[in-house]
């Protein structure tokens, strides 16, 4: 799915369609944050004491950052809304376990809400920056436990788990590096994508067989996280672990009617080889080949 530089996410609050507004906005890089009280938005209900209201507001808060393809991690400015100067204090542990990392710029200002019941309101700005492994933006890359090296001693990694619901999420009729029609392999080596405590991109590599040199790496993300460094980051992982099982070619697999795919695989250097429709199936599927490095 292509993303237009500008997007809006909805909580599903009441208020966001009676007064006409978006609990996250998207203009290209930048992310603005609706201001976001302590309702859970579920329910519409909301708890008296000001920590509760103040830990549903960051619930509500990193939720909607997730709509967006960011994290907290991602955060540049926040403001704090209170009608009661004294209650701020008590809300501190809950704002610096969650922002405390980032260190976002900050303004606390004291006045009405809209609703009496309405302890704290929060409102936050974030950036869509384009992410690496080791940036300190909490991207990193763990094999899955037990897929070959790198997956830790013992069978530790990322859970199975984590990979299946990225790969089941992107689907090979909507990811633009989603895995082609092939079955899985006990041989195939996963990893998974994490930006910070969630996961949101995968990866397959099906080393060399036989005796052969050619390896099958495919890799997807997220809807909302593309466009943010995580599959190429993700690609030269698997590229990497490709060539260490002795892989001399690489190729991959994606769905025809997949423009957003055919881009990025042709952007990393795949060339289209063929088209098919797999035995029993009726999508037409494109075969691309890692072109060779200029020497």
């Amino acid at each position: 799915m292509t993303r237009t530089r500008r997007w809006t996410v909805s909580s599903g609050s009441v208020f966001e369609e009676r007064i006409g507004y978006s609990r996250a906005l998207v203009d290209g890089e930048r992310v603005y944050v609706s201001g976001t009280t302590g309702f859970d938005y579920a329910t519409m209900t909301i708890h008296d004491d000001v920590v509760e209201q103040t830990e549903q507001c960051l619930r509500n808060i990193t939720e909607a950052l997730a709509g967006t393809g960011c994290t907290v991690l991602d955060v540049v400015r926040v403001r704090y809304m209170l009608p009661v100067r004294e209650d701020f204090e008590a809300c501190w542990p809950a704002l610096r376990r969650v922002f405390g990392e980032v260190r976002p710029a900050g303004t606390m200002t004291v006045c009405g809400l809209a609703d009496e019941r309405m302890r704290i309101e929060i409102e936050v700005d974030a950036r869509r920056a384009r992410l690496t492994p080791g940036d300190g933006r909490g991207l990193r890359i763990e094999a899955v436990g037990g897929d070959g090296p790198g997956a830790g001693a013992g069978g530790e990694g990322a859970p199975p788990e984590d990979w299946r619901a990225v790969r089941d999420a992107v689907g090979p009729a909507a990811a633009p590096t989603a895995a082609g029609p092939a079955r899985p392999d006990a041989r195939d080596l996963r990893a998974t994508a994490y930006l910070g405590g969630l996961a949101v991109g995968c990866s397959t590599v099906r080393p060399p067989a036989d005796g052969g040199s050619t390896a099958t790496a495919t890799v997807g993300v997220l809807p909302a996280f593309r466009g943010r460094g995580i599959g190429t980051a993700l690609f030269e992982a698997a590229l990497a672990r490709a060539r260490e099982r002795g892989a001399g070619t690489v190729r991959t697999e994606v769905p025809a009617a997949d423009g957003d795919g055919l881009r990025f695989a042709r952007g990393c250097g795949f060339v289209e080889r063929k088209r098919y429709v797999p035995d029993g199936g009726s999508d037409e599927w494109v075969e691309l080949w890692l072109a060779p490095r200029a020497s």
